[in-house]
């Protein structure tokens, strides 16, 4: 496991991440070469293989590691009336305020001064009389208006007769839908949960600050479905499972922390909702939330559907609508704490050494096979170590520039281990495995390498 560190973060820790991540390959914008855009972003060679091993991290935890939870990848459209059910065509809304002389347009809650509206509440006259906008300061703001998030599409040949559906806002209504469906097939008694990775789109007033607020993103959920009665101590477990998630890879126990929602705040379906926080350069935020979503998702899609999805409970021989725990994290803002959280700055001789100290299961390489020399006898045997490395995992090879600069590359791009095949291999065919964060070298006989890695990655899971 990387240990947790307390060290204080660079101050410009922001600009330097968005840097390395479009210098190395993690995070391009996207549609760059048109101009780019606004908040949407491509994952590079890098980024791919880091958000997959996020995706993989969780996915284990929430589905292998566990007895009462399955998997679910539901459709991205769905049924209109899903999102009548859900409240979302009502409830999912941000009251949106314009600038007259700026043009900068602004959540309510970004106007230094302003009252709460509830979703869906229209404003009242003068409700932002007096209150300056945040961009030029002048007094110049529009009254309130409700913004739905949704994005709208049509499903059809014909625009004008097709049906108007939405691109999901969050895949949990995926797996409400679809309560029945799994648990007839798996043949599951309450408790039990279900677990999702997918894409889902919101239309953000004001999204921004690199990958942590963007309008297309992916959410890893998991929805448990109990006993009324046991509902709080599963959102205690969640609540307490989670957390340790995040400290057992390694991200800095005093840049997390709980945020408990007030009542004013919490969703229309919530008995309770609390935030797993980072501590991010532009302050603490929200990228995963447990919640006690009540009855309420359930019971909305019995009532729309017609379809009774109640539970009839064989051991208290009681008939009751399941309450749903539910754990939503964001994987493209669980990336980027992972990539914040990696990032150190060491002095070395004349330069800074920069290391991306990933978790070993979450590092996009594990290995870099590095030819001392590009001469061909060498290259021939760098070859095959790392043929024989990549069947195991992802692998670097790196023959250009100075091994120094090499070993530089690999820290700055978070590589474990790499492994430098010399002029000494050819006669004892043994090569130096040099480890990213205490830097120390062991020399390790060529056949037993891959097994050693593995061994190493095997002790982390």
């Amino acid at each position: 496991m990387v240990a947790a560190t307390s060290e204080a973060a660079p101050a410009d820790l922001f600009d330097k991440i968005i840097s390395l991540s479009k210098r190395r390959g993690f995070v391009f914008p996207s549609s760059e070469i048109y101009g780019g855009l606004s908040s949407c972003w491509d994952y590079g060679p890098l980024g791919v293989e880091l958000k997959n091993n996020v995706k993989a991290a969780w996915w284990r935890a929430m589905t292998q590691l566990r007895d009462d939870v399955v998997g679910l990848d539901a459709s991205i459209l769905m049924h209109p009336t899903v999102w009548h059910a859900s409240g979302h065509v009502e409830n999912f809304t941000d009251p949106l305020v314009d600038c007259r002389n700026c043009k900068q347009r602004f959540r309510l809650d970004q106007i230094p001064g302003a009252e709460v509206l509830e979703p869906g509440e229209p404003a009242p006259e003068g409700f932002v009389a007096g209150l300056a906008c945040p961009n030029c300061g002048e007094h110049q703001l529009t009254s309130p208006r409700q913004f739905n998030l949704m994005f709208k599409t049509f499903m059809g040949p014909v625009e004008e007769d097709a049906a108007t559906v939405f691109l999901r806002p969050e895949t949990c209504q995926g797996i409400y839908v679809n309560f029945e469906n799994v648990r007839v097939t798996t043949r599951r008694k309450l408790p039990f949960g279900v677990a999702q990775i997918g894409k889902a789109f919101r239309n953000e007033i004001t999204p921004g600050n690199f990958i942590f607020r963007t309008r297309e993103f992916e959410q890893m959920e998991q929805q448990f479905f109990c006993a009324p009665a046991e509902a709080e101590q599963w959102f205690q477990h969640w609540r307490k499972v989670r957390m340790e998630y995040y400290l057992g890879f390694g991200v800095a126990a005093d840049r997390l922390r709980y945020r408990q929602h007030g009542k004013h705040e919490l969703a229309h379906y919530a008995a309770a909702a609390e935030d797993i926080e980072y501590l991010f350069p532009f302050g603490w935020k929200e990228f995963e939330g447990i919640h006690n979503r009540t009855d309420y998702d359930l019971r909305r899609h019995s009532q729309f559907s017609g379809k009774d999805l109640s539970y009839f409970d064989e051991t208290t021989r009681e008939r009751y609508t399941p309450y749903i725990v539910e754990t939503s994290a964001g994987c493209d803002r669980s990336l980027f704490v992972f990539l914040l959280d990696a990032y150190h700055e060491e002095p070395d001789k004349d330069e800074t050494r920069v290391v991306m100290r990933f978790h070993p299961l979450l590092a996009p390489y594990k290995a870099a096979v590095l030819p001392l020399s590009k001469k061909p006898e060498l290259a021939a045997l760098s070859r095959s170590v790392h043929g024989q490395l990549r069947r195991f995992f992802p692998t670097d090879y790196d023959e250009t520039q100075s091994i120094g600069r090499r070993y530089r590359r690999q820290d700055e791009i978070g590589t474990p281990w790499c492994v430098t095949v010399d002029f000494e291999s050819l006669n004892d065919q043994a090569v130096t495995i040099r480890d990213r964060d205490t830097m120390l070298q062991e020399r390790v006989p060529i056949p037993e390498v891959a097994g050693l890695l593995r061994s190493r990655l095997d002790a982390l899971l």
